[in-house]
């Protein structure tokens, strides 16, 4: 394995068992199709050509991959490259499997294009939605303390009604005293924390006490998000407001087609938050616990392939995301309604319309 990784040629090697290696691969000018979260690999298409792309570990003399490390091959998708000699042997055995690499690289192009024209809400207005509909967040602050250096902390907020993130803090927290002796901040707010692939928002700005006429109508909008935070009406916490200067997006691979920016004040300001965002747990679970077939069927139906398992994530009033597999690989997909759901209700009336389409034969 030494003598291999030492080599020139480029490798297919599934880096599974290395969770250490977590480096992400360099900006590439090819078109990312998706990302195979189980094996921590990339598949790149370009044109007529095609990649399996892995991890990117860089490492010195002294930094090397432990030599009790496993690895395995991963083809289900082959590349169009010169095979190294020690390859070249099993060049019988790869005619056997050119179908089914043909088959991949289709059912990948299909979900890529798919993909592309699937119906979302503008950046700005999913930005300004999961962050409303977001309770937990890394605050980052100068530490008064410790010469100005920065300090993190976890902290429950909520927005208010223009998307400026809402702190309940006490006196006696580090990050309060920090933020009263300097109030630039920034929140970040992972949509899945448990995916380093997916979608994270760093709101940049200033933490400022809220105006005693404003307070009743932020404690009424924390505790909406917060119902047991009872200790807000102790003496020794206060409601202070971040206001947003500049908030950043970053999307992961899983979410490649929203890219990555930043909204000024006003932009974010402007923005509305979808109305339908906020039932996604209850549909998201009632789906995934009584209807995981149906959701199969309507992904299977969408995007025109088979997948061996989907579950729903979210929803907005344009679409759903989904978790779904598709030969070993787990993906992050966005599956459109035909139209604009209104309202919960109508929400049903769609997905019953997708489902009845999904089962009905295609002549």
């Amino acid at each position: 394995m030494k003598t291999l990784l030492s080599s020139p040629c480029s490798l297919r090697i599934c880096c599974s068992s290395l969770p250490s290696f977590s480096h992400r691969p360099p900006c590439l000018p090819n078109k990312l199709v998706a990302f195979n979260s189980n094996y921590n690999n990339y598949f790149i298409i370009n044109n007529s050509n095609y990649h399996h792309v892995n991890y990117y570990y860089n490492y010195s003399s002294t930094t090397k991959p432990s030599s009790s490390s496993s690895f395995s091959l991963f083809s289900s998708i082959r590349r169009r490259t010169i095979s190294p000699p020690f390859l070249s042997m099993a060049s019988s055995t790869q005619s056997a499997t050119q179908d089914e690499s043909t088959s991949d690289l289709n059912a990948f192009q299909l979900i890529q294009a798919h993909q592309e024209k699937a119906a979302r809400l503008p950046p700005v207005e999913e930005i300004k939605t999961l962050l409303d509909n977001s309770l937990r967040a890394m605050l980052s602050t100068f530490s008064h303390k410790h010469g100005g250096y920065p300090s993190g902390s976890m902290v429950d907020f909520a927005c208010d009604a223009n998307g400026s993130p809402i702190l309940a803090v006490s006196s006696l927290a580090v990050h309060t005293k920090d933020l009263l002796a300097n109030p630039k901040c920034s929140l970040l707010v992972a949509k899945d924390p448990e995916d380093r692939t997916d979608l994270v928002i760093t709101v940049h700005g200033d933490a400022v006490s809220v105006p005693e006429g404003d307070k009743e109508a932020i404690r009424t909008a924390y505790l909406a998000r917060h119902p047991d935070a009872f200790w807000v009406d102790f003496g020794d916490f206060q409601f202070l407001r971040i206001e947003p200067k500049v908030v950043r997006f970053v999307s992961g691979v899983a979410t490649a087609l929203l890219g990555s920016g930043e909204f000024d004040q006003e932009e974010f300001r402007e923005a509305k938050v979808d109305p339908i965002y906020q039932f996604s747990k209850p549909v998201a679970s009632h789906m995934n616990k009584d209807h995981g077939e149906d959701t199969k069927l309507i992904v299977q139906h969408s995007l025109s392939i088979p997948v061996d398992f989907a579950d729903i994530l979210d929803l907005d009033s344009l679409g759903f995301n989904v978790k779904a597999g598709y030969k070993g690989s787990t993906l992050k997909l966005r599956i459109p309604f035909p139209r604009r759901a209104v309202d919960r209700k109508d929400v049903k009336t769609l997905i019953v319309e997708m489902l009845q389409a999904a089962r009905t034969p295609v002549n």
